[in-house]
Protein backbone atom coordinates (compact mmCIF):
# COMPACT_ATOMS: atom_id res chain seq x y z
CA UNK A 1 0.00 0.00 0.00
CA UNK A 2 1.54 3.33 -0.94
CA UNK A 3 1.88 6.62 0.87
CA UNK A 4 3.40 8.77 -1.64
CA UNK A 5 3.15 11.68 0.57
CA UNK A 6 4.97 10.04 3.33
CA UNK A 7 7.13 8.44 0.84
CA UNK A 8 6.89 5.39 2.50
CA UNK A 9 4.89 2.21 1.31
CA UNK A 10 3.76 -0.77 2.89
CA UNK A 11 4.60 -4.54 1.74
CA UNK A 12 2.37 -7.66 2.83
CA UNK A 13 4.60 -10.60 2.30
CA UNK A 14 2.90 -14.44 2.02
CA UNK A 15 4.67 -15.47 5.27
CA UNK A 16 7.57 -14.07 8.10
CA UNK A 17 10.44 -15.80 6.19
CA UNK A 18 10.07 -13.93 3.06
CA UNK A 19 9.37 -10.32 5.10
CA UNK A 20 12.75 -11.63 7.58
CA UNK A 21 14.45 -12.03 4.37
CA UNK A 22 13.47 -8.77 2.61
CA UNK A 23 15.40 -6.60 5.63
CA UNK A 24 17.82 -8.65 6.09
CA UNK A 25 19.27 -8.37 2.96
CA UNK A 26 18.38 -4.98 2.90
CA UNK A 27 20.25 -4.31 6.16
CA UNK A 28 23.70 -5.67 4.44
CA UNK A 29 23.19 -4.65 1.02
CA UNK A 30 22.00 -0.82 -0.67
CA UNK A 31 18.47 -0.85 -2.31
CA UNK A 32 17.76 1.87 -4.50
CA UNK A 33 14.30 2.74 -6.41
CA UNK A 34 14.19 5.29 -8.97
CA UNK A 35 17.63 6.56 -7.63
CA UNK A 36 17.05 6.99 -4.10
CA UNK A 37 17.69 4.48 -1.36
CA UNK A 38 15.06 2.75 0.17
CA UNK A 39 15.25 1.40 3.79
CA UNK A 40 13.53 -1.38 5.01
CA UNK A 41 12.17 -2.48 8.52
CA UNK A 42 9.17 -4.30 10.13
CA UNK A 43 6.11 -2.49 10.08
CA UNK A 44 3.97 -2.22 14.01
CA UNK A 45 0.86 -3.35 11.33
CA UNK A 46 -0.01 -7.17 11.41
CA UNK A 47 -1.55 -6.88 7.93
CA UNK A 48 -2.51 -4.54 5.18
CA UNK A 49 -6.47 -3.43 5.30
CA UNK A 50 -7.35 -2.75 1.83
CA UNK A 51 -9.96 0.26 1.82
CA UNK A 52 -12.66 -1.19 0.23
CA UNK A 53 -12.78 -4.99 -1.12
CA UNK A 54 -13.12 -4.37 -5.25
CA UNK A 55 -15.63 -7.79 -5.30
CA UNK A 56 -18.02 -6.39 -2.75
CA UNK A 57 -20.26 -3.82 -3.45
CA UNK A 58 -20.72 -2.85 0.14
CA UNK A 59 -17.17 -1.81 0.48
CA UNK A 60 -15.52 1.08 -0.44
CA UNK A 61 -16.69 4.40 -1.45
CA UNK A 62 -17.74 5.43 -4.28
CA UNK A 63 -15.63 9.30 -4.22
CA UNK A 64 -12.26 8.42 -5.79
CA UNK A 65 -9.15 10.31 -4.97
CA UNK A 66 -6.66 10.91 -7.99
CA UNK A 67 -3.04 11.92 -7.59
CA UNK A 68 -1.97 12.78 -10.85
CA UNK A 69 1.81 12.35 -10.99
CA UNK A 70 4.56 14.27 -13.28
CA UNK A 71 1.38 16.49 -15.19
CA UNK A 72 3.17 17.05 -18.05
CA UNK A 73 -0.02 18.26 -19.46
CA UNK A 74 -3.15 20.25 -18.57
CA UNK A 75 -5.68 17.74 -15.78
CA UNK A 76 -9.01 19.32 -16.19
CA UNK A 77 -12.69 18.11 -15.87
CA UNK A 78 -12.71 17.31 -19.27
CA UNK A 79 -9.89 14.87 -19.07
CA UNK A 80 -10.89 13.26 -16.10
CA UNK A 81 -14.20 12.76 -17.13
CA UNK A 82 -13.49 11.04 -20.57
CA UNK A 83 -10.74 8.95 -18.70
CA UNK A 84 -13.24 7.81 -15.65
CA UNK A 85 -16.80 8.17 -17.45
CA UNK A 86 -16.74 5.05 -19.41
CA UNK A 87 -15.38 2.26 -16.70
CA UNK A 88 -18.64 3.85 -14.48
CA UNK A 89 -20.75 6.78 -14.88
CA UNK A 90 -19.38 9.76 -13.58
CA UNK A 91 -21.23 11.98 -11.02
CA UNK A 92 -19.21 15.16 -10.28
CA UNK A 93 -15.29 16.27 -10.17
CA UNK A 94 -13.29 18.66 -8.24
CA UNK A 95 -9.69 19.27 -8.63
CA UNK A 96 -7.39 20.82 -6.28
CA UNK A 97 -3.90 21.95 -6.64
CA UNK A 98 -2.25 23.09 -3.53
CA UNK A 99 0.31 20.61 -3.15
CA UNK A 100 0.82 18.46 -6.57
CA UNK A 101 -2.37 17.93 -8.60
CA UNK A 102 -5.13 15.93 -7.04
CA UNK A 103 -8.86 15.35 -8.09
CA UNK A 104 -11.83 13.47 -6.40
CA UNK A 105 -14.64 11.76 -8.87
CA UNK A 106 -17.72 10.96 -7.60
CA UNK A 107 -19.01 7.76 -9.03
CA UNK A 108 -22.77 6.43 -9.64
CA UNK A 109 -22.19 3.38 -7.49
CA UNK A 110 -19.56 2.07 -5.16
CA UNK A 111 -19.38 -0.08 -7.74
CA UNK A 112 -18.48 1.92 -10.74
CA UNK A 113 -15.95 3.46 -8.61
CA UNK A 114 -14.33 0.26 -7.86
CA UNK A 115 -14.54 -0.77 -11.35
CA UNK A 116 -12.45 2.27 -12.50
CA UNK A 117 -10.17 2.09 -9.67
CA UNK A 118 -9.28 -1.49 -10.67
CA UNK A 119 -8.87 -0.55 -14.30
CA UNK A 120 -7.43 2.71 -13.57
CA UNK A 121 -4.96 2.80 -10.76
CA UNK A 122 -1.29 3.12 -12.24
CA UNK A 123 -2.38 4.31 -16.03
CA UNK A 124 -0.78 6.92 -17.67
CA UNK A 125 -3.31 9.70 -19.27
CA UNK A 126 -0.80 9.94 -21.50
CA UNK A 127 2.69 7.97 -22.62
CA UNK A 128 4.98 8.42 -19.63
CA UNK A 129 3.71 11.09 -17.66
CA UNK A 130 0.20 12.11 -15.94
CA UNK A 131 0.48 8.65 -14.18
CA UNK A 132 -2.84 7.74 -12.25
CA UNK A 133 -2.72 6.99 -8.49
CA UNK A 134 -5.75 6.13 -7.19
CA UNK A 135 -7.71 5.47 -3.44
CA UNK A 136 -10.69 5.63 -1.73
CA UNK A 137 -11.96 9.26 -0.45
CA UNK A 138 -12.79 10.10 2.58
CA UNK A 139 -15.62 12.31 1.33
CA UNK A 140 -18.82 10.26 0.42
CA UNK A 141 -20.30 12.77 -1.92
CA UNK A 142 -18.74 15.93 -3.36
CA UNK A 143 -20.38 19.57 -3.04
CA UNK A 144 -19.81 21.62 -6.82
CA UNK A 145 -20.81 25.17 -6.66
CA UNK A 146 -19.87 25.70 -10.38
CA UNK A 147 -18.99 24.00 -13.80
CA UNK A 148 -15.45 24.87 -14.95
CA UNK A 149 -12.63 23.19 -15.68
CA UNK A 150 -11.39 22.29 -11.87
CA UNK A 151 -15.12 21.43 -10.88
CA UNK A 152 -18.21 19.94 -12.42
CA UNK A 153 -21.55 18.39 -11.21
CA UNK A 154 -23.04 16.34 -14.76
CA UNK A 155 -26.12 16.34 -12.77
CA UNK A 156 -26.26 19.73 -12.82
CA UNK A 157 -25.17 21.14 -16.13
CA UNK A 158 -27.11 24.57 -15.68
CA UNK A 159 -24.37 25.61 -13.04
CA UNK A 160 -22.05 26.71 -16.29
CA UNK A 161 -21.73 25.74 -20.20
CA UNK A 162 -19.59 22.97 -20.48
CA UNK A 163 -16.30 23.80 -22.70
CA UNK A 164 -15.13 21.86 -26.51
CA UNK A 165 -12.67 18.70 -25.88
CA UNK A 166 -9.87 19.45 -26.85
CA UNK A 167 -8.39 16.41 -29.27
CA UNK A 168 -8.73 13.16 -28.71
CA UNK A 169 -5.73 10.67 -28.55
CA UNK A 170 -5.03 7.15 -27.70
CA UNK A 171 -4.48 5.44 -24.41
CA UNK A 172 -1.27 3.71 -24.46
CA UNK A 173 -1.83 0.16 -25.38
CA UNK A 174 0.13 -1.51 -22.45
CA UNK A 175 -2.41 0.32 -20.58
CA UNK A 176 -5.60 -1.10 -21.70
CA UNK A 177 -5.19 -4.07 -19.35
CA UNK A 178 -7.10 -6.15 -21.82
CA UNK A 179 -10.12 -5.28 -20.60
CA UNK A 180 -13.23 -3.60 -22.23
CA UNK A 181 -13.66 -1.15 -19.16
CA UNK A 182 -10.88 0.34 -19.86
CA UNK A 183 -11.29 3.70 -22.10
CA UNK A 184 -9.13 4.04 -25.05
CA UNK A 185 -9.52 7.17 -25.37
CA UNK A 186 -7.90 10.14 -23.31
CA UNK A 187 -9.10 14.25 -24.16
CA UNK A 188 -6.76 17.08 -23.31
CA UNK A 189 -5.98 20.50 -24.79
CA UNK A 190 -2.54 20.50 -26.22
CA UNK A 191 -0.24 22.48 -24.65
CA UNK A 192 0.59 25.87 -26.42
CA UNK A 193 4.26 27.97 -26.24
CA UNK A 194 3.09 31.23 -25.66
CA UNK A 195 1.66 32.71 -22.53
CA UNK A 196 -1.29 33.09 -23.51
CA UNK A 197 -2.60 29.91 -24.65
CA UNK A 198 -5.59 29.40 -26.54
CA UNK A 199 -8.09 31.94 -23.99
CA UNK A 200 -6.24 34.68 -24.61
CA UNK A 201 -4.16 36.56 -21.58
CA UNK A 202 -3.37 34.30 -18.70
CA UNK A 203 -6.04 31.92 -17.53
CA UNK A 204 -6.44 31.31 -13.47
CA UNK A 205 -4.00 30.00 -11.16
CA UNK A 206 -0.44 31.40 -13.36
CA UNK A 207 0.50 32.77 -9.92
CA UNK A 208 2.57 30.42 -7.75
CA UNK A 209 3.46 31.30 -4.12
CA UNK A 210 7.00 29.50 -2.78
CA UNK A 211 8.18 30.15 1.13
CA UNK A 212 11.25 28.70 2.67
CA UNK A 213 13.69 30.71 0.71
CA UNK A 214 16.85 31.86 2.23
CA UNK A 215 16.63 35.46 3.16
CA UNK A 216 20.73 35.68 2.19
CA UNK A 217 20.78 33.79 -0.16
CA UNK A 218 17.72 33.99 -2.64
CA UNK A 219 17.04 36.87 -4.63
CA UNK A 220 14.68 37.73 -7.69
CA UNK A 221 17.34 35.79 -10.12
CA UNK A 222 18.09 32.85 -8.36
CA UNK A 223 13.70 32.11 -8.07
CA UNK A 224 14.16 32.79 -11.85
CA UNK A 225 17.09 30.38 -11.95
CA UNK A 226 14.97 27.49 -11.15
CA UNK A 227 11.42 28.26 -11.71
CA UNK A 228 12.51 28.88 -15.49
CA UNK A 229 12.88 25.07 -16.00
CA UNK A 230 9.62 24.64 -15.79
CA UNK A 231 7.79 27.71 -17.87
CA UNK A 232 8.03 30.89 -19.11
CA UNK A 233 8.49 33.35 -15.76
CA UNK A 234 6.60 36.66 -16.27
CA UNK A 235 7.45 38.19 -12.87
CA UNK A 236 8.86 37.67 -9.53
CA UNK A 237 8.25 39.62 -6.19
CA UNK A 238 9.19 38.96 -2.66
CA UNK A 239 6.79 39.90 0.10
CA UNK A 240 7.51 42.67 2.60
CA UNK A 241 5.36 41.09 5.23
CA UNK A 242 6.54 37.46 4.98
CA UNK A 243 9.98 37.27 4.89
CA UNK A 244 11.37 34.28 2.92
CA UNK A 245 8.48 34.44 0.86
CA UNK A 246 7.85 34.92 -3.02
CA UNK A 247 5.21 35.33 -5.58
CA UNK A 248 6.34 34.14 -9.20
CA UNK A 249 3.88 34.97 -11.90
CA UNK A 250 4.25 32.22 -14.40
CA UNK A 251 3.08 32.09 -18.56
CA UNK A 252 0.29 29.51 -17.94
CA UNK A 253 -1.33 27.18 -15.46
CA UNK A 254 0.21 24.33 -16.70
CA UNK A 255 3.81 25.77 -15.50
CA UNK A 256 2.55 26.56 -12.38
CA UNK A 257 1.34 22.80 -11.74
CA UNK A 258 4.98 21.69 -13.41
CA UNK A 259 6.31 23.62 -10.87
CA UNK A 260 4.36 22.46 -7.94
CA UNK A 261 4.57 18.83 -9.14
CA UNK A 262 8.79 19.04 -8.98
CA UNK A 263 9.85 21.71 -6.70
CA UNK A 264 7.46 21.33 -3.71
CA UNK A 265 9.22 20.41 -0.67
CA UNK A 266 12.90 20.10 -2.15
CA UNK A 267 14.97 21.13 0.07
CA UNK A 268 17.65 24.35 -1.03
CA UNK A 269 20.17 26.30 1.03
CA UNK A 270 19.32 24.16 4.37
CA UNK A 271 15.51 25.24 4.11
CA UNK A 272 12.73 23.60 2.37
CA UNK A 273 10.74 24.68 0.26
CA UNK A 274 6.92 25.04 0.13
CA UNK A 275 5.70 25.84 -3.22
CA UNK A 276 1.53 25.78 -4.00
CA UNK A 277 -1.28 27.92 -6.20
CA UNK A 278 -1.30 31.09 -5.31
CA UNK A 279 -4.83 33.18 -4.97
CA UNK A 280 -3.45 36.09 -6.43
CA UNK A 281 -4.11 35.78 -10.46
CA UNK A 282 -0.69 38.30 -11.30
CA UNK A 283 1.79 39.72 -9.25
CA UNK A 284 1.92 43.80 -8.48
CA UNK A 285 5.24 45.42 -7.97
CA UNK A 286 3.83 47.14 -4.92
CA UNK A 287 5.90 47.48 -1.76
CA UNK A 288 9.23 47.16 -3.54
CA UNK A 289 11.92 47.02 -1.14
CA UNK A 290 15.82 46.14 -0.87
CA UNK A 291 16.40 42.61 -0.31
CA UNK A 292 19.66 41.65 2.09
CA UNK A 293 21.95 40.97 -0.93
CA UNK A 294 21.11 44.61 -2.17
CA UNK A 295 19.17 43.55 -5.27
CA UNK A 296 15.41 44.82 -5.51
CA UNK A 297 12.72 42.54 -3.97
CA UNK A 298 11.08 42.84 -7.62
CA UNK A 299 11.89 41.84 -11.29
CA UNK A 300 9.72 41.65 -14.48
CA UNK A 301 11.56 38.37 -16.80
CA UNK A 302 8.66 39.52 -19.49
CA UNK A 303 11.07 40.13 -21.90
CA UNK A 304 13.81 37.78 -20.52
CA UNK A 305 15.77 35.66 -23.33
CA UNK A 306 16.32 33.14 -20.49
CA UNK A 307 12.80 32.22 -20.89
CA UNK A 308 12.67 28.76 -22.46
CA UNK A 309 9.41 28.35 -23.43
CA UNK A 310 8.80 31.24 -26.09
CA UNK A 311 8.13 29.51 -29.06
CA UNK A 312 6.86 25.73 -29.91
CA UNK A 313 9.98 24.74 -31.24
CA UNK A 314 11.72 26.00 -28.24
CA UNK A 315 9.65 24.62 -25.94
CA UNK A 316 10.07 21.26 -27.49
CA UNK A 317 13.71 21.46 -26.88
CA UNK A 318 13.42 21.27 -22.95
CA UNK A 319 13.96 18.56 -20.71
CA UNK A 320 11.45 18.74 -18.20
CA UNK A 321 12.69 16.72 -14.86
CA UNK A 322 12.51 16.86 -11.40
CA UNK A 323 15.53 17.56 -9.47
CA UNK A 324 18.42 15.10 -9.45
CA UNK A 325 22.28 15.22 -8.54
CA UNK A 326 23.08 15.29 -12.42
CA UNK A 327 22.85 18.82 -14.23
CA UNK A 328 23.34 19.03 -18.05
CA UNK A 329 24.92 21.88 -18.97
CA UNK A 330 24.80 23.97 -22.82
CA UNK A 331 25.78 26.73 -24.72
CA UNK A 332 28.91 27.44 -22.91
CA UNK A 333 32.10 28.03 -25.44
CA UNK A 334 34.85 26.10 -26.39
CA UNK A 335 37.54 26.72 -24.11
CA UNK A 336 35.82 25.88 -20.92
CA UNK A 337 36.90 23.27 -18.67
CA UNK A 338 36.40 21.36 -15.82
CA UNK A 339 38.80 23.78 -13.81
CA UNK A 340 36.14 26.71 -15.13
CA UNK A 341 33.37 25.10 -13.64
CA UNK A 342 35.17 24.29 -10.24
CA UNK A 343 36.31 27.83 -10.47
CA UNK A 344 33.07 29.06 -10.75
CA UNK A 345 31.25 26.53 -8.34
CA UNK A 346 34.32 28.26 -5.48
CA UNK A 347 33.47 31.76 -6.76
CA UNK A 348 29.37 31.32 -5.95
CA UNK A 349 29.99 29.73 -2.57
CA UNK A 350 28.14 26.09 -3.60
CA UNK A 351 29.76 22.61 -3.54
CA UNK A 352 31.54 21.92 -6.38
CA UNK A 353 30.67 18.73 -8.58
CA UNK A 354 32.23 15.23 -7.79
CA UNK A 355 31.95 14.07 -11.63
CA UNK A 356 32.16 15.80 -14.88
CA UNK A 357 31.92 15.19 -18.47
CA UNK A 358 31.97 16.57 -22.10
CA UNK A 359 29.91 15.48 -25.05
CA UNK A 360 32.12 15.27 -27.91
CA UNK A 361 31.42 18.40 -30.33
CA UNK A 362 30.78 18.96 -34.55
CA UNK A 363 34.06 19.73 -35.81
CA UNK A 364 32.02 23.04 -36.94
CA UNK A 365 30.43 23.50 -33.21
CA UNK A 366 30.65 27.23 -31.58
CA UNK A 367 29.59 25.70 -28.01
CA UNK A 368 30.33 22.42 -26.10
CA UNK A 369 27.43 20.64 -23.64
CA UNK A 370 27.48 18.34 -21.06
CA UNK A 371 27.02 16.74 -17.60
CA UNK A 372 28.28 16.88 -13.82
CA UNK A 373 27.49 15.14 -11.16
CA UNK A 374 26.87 16.48 -7.08
CA UNK A 375 27.51 13.92 -3.94
CA UNK A 376 23.36 14.80 -3.64
CA UNK A 377 20.37 16.07 -5.35
CA UNK A 378 19.95 19.25 -3.19
CA UNK A 379 23.65 20.46 -4.00
CA UNK A 380 22.61 19.79 -7.31
CA UNK A 381 19.59 22.08 -7.11
CA UNK A 382 21.55 24.69 -5.09
CA UNK A 383 24.40 25.18 -7.96
CA UNK A 384 21.69 25.22 -10.34
CA UNK A 385 20.26 27.62 -8.63
CA UNK A 386 23.62 30.46 -8.25
CA UNK A 387 25.11 29.47 -12.12
CA UNK A 388 22.20 29.27 -14.49
CA UNK A 389 22.77 31.90 -16.52
CA UNK A 390 25.81 33.46 -15.60
CA UNK A 391 27.61 35.41 -18.49
CA UNK A 392 31.04 33.10 -19.20
CA UNK A 393 33.27 35.89 -20.94
CA UNK A 394 36.15 34.92 -23.69
CA UNK A 395 39.08 36.82 -24.18
CA UNK A 396 38.77 39.11 -27.03
CA UNK A 397 35.39 38.04 -27.38
CA UNK A 398 32.46 40.67 -28.30
CA UNK A 399 29.27 38.75 -26.63
CA UNK A 400 29.08 36.70 -23.97
CA UNK A 401 28.20 33.33 -23.52
CA UNK A 402 24.92 32.51 -20.76
CA UNK A 403 25.30 29.08 -19.42
CA UNK A 404 22.24 27.27 -19.60
CA UNK A 405 21.57 24.49 -16.71
CA UNK A 406 19.21 21.82 -16.52
CA UNK A 407 18.53 18.65 -14.93
CA UNK A 408 19.57 15.60 -16.83
CA UNK A 409 17.79 12.48 -17.36
CA UNK A 410 20.75 10.50 -16.18
CA UNK A 411 20.68 9.50 -12.55
CA UNK A 412 24.29 8.88 -12.33
CA UNK A 413 27.91 9.48 -14.45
Amino acid sequence: MMMPFKRQALVEFENIDSAKECVTFAADEPVYIAGQQAFFNYSTSKRITRPGNTDDPSGGNKVLLLSIQNPLYPITVDVLYTVCNPVGKVQRIVIFKRNGIQAMVEFESVLCAQKAKAALNGADIYAGCCTLKIEYARPTRLNVIRNDNDSWDYTKPYLGRRGSHGPLLPLPSRYRMGSRDTPELVAYPLPQASSSYMHGGNPSGSVVMVSGLHQLKMNCSRVFNLFCLYGNIEKVKFMKTIPGTALVEMGDEYAVERAVTHLNNVKLFGKRLNVCVSKQHSVVPSQIFELEDGTSSYKDFAMSKNNRFTSAGQASKNIIQPPSCVLHYYNVPLCVTEETFTKLCNDHEVLTFIKYKVFDAKPSAKTLSGLLEWECKTDAVEALTALNHYQIRVPNGSNPYTLKLCFSTSSHL
